[in-house]
């Protein structure tokens, strides 16, 4: 009979917030293992330390490197697989040997501690149970008195060792946040703070329920200092607090100074834009200016979150399919005189907010708003370049999607630019909920197109995921397409080259 293993959570540092069945699995243990670090004593096994039965077996676990240098070939990550799966080795011989091994773990045993790594190669194997503990945020906003989140917050935990832009883009869209793994990436978590406009109220809090334990303002702390026991605490108590929202009612009123002078806000200018299909360097630098003036931006939350965040920049991220509710938000926010950007991916006039924006400004209550499109980058651009030169003559482009209008007449304008012999750029392919449509489309095509006619699949293009598959009209996989792809339709000119690029002559006949 094999023995039982224990992943067994003891809490922030206190010995007294071990919990009172952690306490009872420790004393009974036959095994009692714990992690240390390069040239350090066991953080679990000190708090644990009165509870470990005498005449138990200590397995000290102790990692081969931290952040250092390593000479093994497969560089941090492949010392840290073979330690692990050297590790779990040790574990399993005192279970198949019928021990109960109990694992110390810092916190608790399945939040950004090594216990699950023990997990994933043991408990597939051998009885396994993990007991909760005490993470060490809960005893950081404890040591600070200071509530996290209520009622409807949100609380985002995050690493710092996250990108300085995608920190302060998390940190900007969440109510309350904990951010661990200081240490050395404590000057750029308190950039991205400063950037999200959150560094005013976040605290500091070092060795969090230890001896000693110590707080203070993150604006106050001398980074040279930050250890690893270590961690930042911004309050998300709204209602606690006075903090703008980042959605505004549509029915908000003017401020109250204005009202007493019979005054209201200039209107500002609304700027709709283009982001481009991805990389940053595809950014127009008239849409990075733009968006380094304004006081908000409003869109679809893939695009918002393509933003980078800075100080003073409030972001309103909605789900799709809403475009004209986001337009009307957008307009109201810009007739009280906010600066306010509208962001689409690609080119915003191609399938994108631009439209919806000019349909919600008929409104007359938005009659005081200009609306300026700034150009982007669009989807067909860039695979068309990825391509070669596909669209060199003559095209046109159309959507799948039939969400705005009927397949009856999406099928209509297929079969007049298949007649007309243009190129086609289709946008909107497919969905998991519209697999058909393209499909339909392809063998409409074949009806009017010759089967070896070119077609190019552009997936993800300027993203790491891009892919370029060139094939014929024939050949097309409908089945592998998606909402991430593009096709590109050859018309009867368009050649293939010899080095596989995909070209259609300006001249024709």
């Amino acid at each position: 009979m094999t023995g039982r293993f224990y992943g067994v959570g003891v809490g922030p540092g206190d010995p007294e917030l071990v919990t009172l069945k952690a306490a009872r699995l420790i004393a009974a243990a036959d095994v009692v293992a714990y992690h240390s670090g390069v040239g350090k004593q066991s953080n679990a096994r000190r708090i644990a330390a009165s509870l470990i039965p005498a005449g138990a077996v200590e397995e000290e676990l102790r990692y081969p490197v931290t952040t250092g240098t390593t000479s093994h070939p497969g560089g941090y990550a492949g010392a840290m697989v073979d330690f692990y799966e050297e590790s779990a080795e040790r574990l399993a011989v005192h279970l198949a040997a019928g021990r109960t091994v109990v694992l110390l773990a810092e916190g608790d045993p399945l939040f950004y501690g090594s216990y699950m790594y023990m997990h994933d190669r043991l408990s597939e194997r051998f009885v396994t149970e993990v007991v909760a503990g005490v993470p060490a945020f809960a005893a950081a906003a404890a040591t600070v008195a200071s509530p996290l989140v209520r009622q409807t917050d949100v609380l985002t935990i995050l690493p710092g060792t996250l990108p300085e832009p995608e920190l302060a883009r998390r940190l900007a869209d969440t109510d309350g946040a904990i951010i661990m793994k200081l240490g050395r990436t404590f000057p750029a978590v308190r950039r991205a703070l400063e950037a999200a406009g959150r560094l005013e109220h976040a605290v500091y809090v070092e060795r969090a329920s230890m001896p000693a334990e110590r707080w203070l303002p993150v604006a106050d702390v001398d980074p040279a200092t930050v250890p690893y026991f270590s961690l930042i605490v911004v309050p998300g108590d709204t209602a606690g607090r006075d903090r703008r929202s980042t959605v505004w009612s549509q029915t908000a009123t003017f401020p109250a100074e204005n009202l007493r002078f019979g005054t209201k806000p200039q209107p500002c200018e609304l700027l709709v834009v283009g982001l481009g299909p991805g990389p940053e360097e595809w950014v127009t630098p008239e849409v990075t200016a733009a968006l380094a003036e304004v006081d908000h931006v409003v869109g679809y939350a893939p695009y918002v979150n393509r933003v980078p965040q800075r100080a003073g920049l409030t972001r309103h991220a909605s789900g799709n399919s809403v475009e004209l509710d986001r337009a009307r938000l957008a307009l109201g926010l810009a007739l009280r005189g906010e600066r306010v950007a509208v962001v689409s991916g690609g080119d915003a006039g191609v399938f994108g907010m631009a439209a919806a924006v000019f349909e919600a400004a008929e409104d007359p209550a938005y009659a005081g708003v200009a609306v300026r499109v700034l150009p982007g980058v669009s989807a067909v651009q860039a695979v068309a370049a990825r391509a070669g030169a596909p669209i060199g003559a003559d095209f046109a482009v159309i959507s799948l999607s039939d969400r705005l209008k009927p397949w009856s007449v999406v099928e209509k304008r297929l079969v007049a630019i298949a007649q007309a012999d243009l190129v086609l750029a289709i946008y909107n392919p497919a969905s998991r909920s519209r697999t058909e449509q393209v499909v339909r489309a392809q063998k409409l095509l074949l009806e009017h197109r010759c089967a070896d006619t070119a077609v190019v699949v552009g997936r993800d293009v300027g993203r790491a995921e891009e892919s370029l598959t060139v094939t014929t009209l024939a050949e097309l996989d409908a089945g592998a397409i998606d909402m991430k792809c593009l096709l590109i339709v050859g018309a009867s000119s368009t050649r293939v080259s010899p080095t596989g690029a995909v070209w259609t002559p300006r001249s024709v006949g």
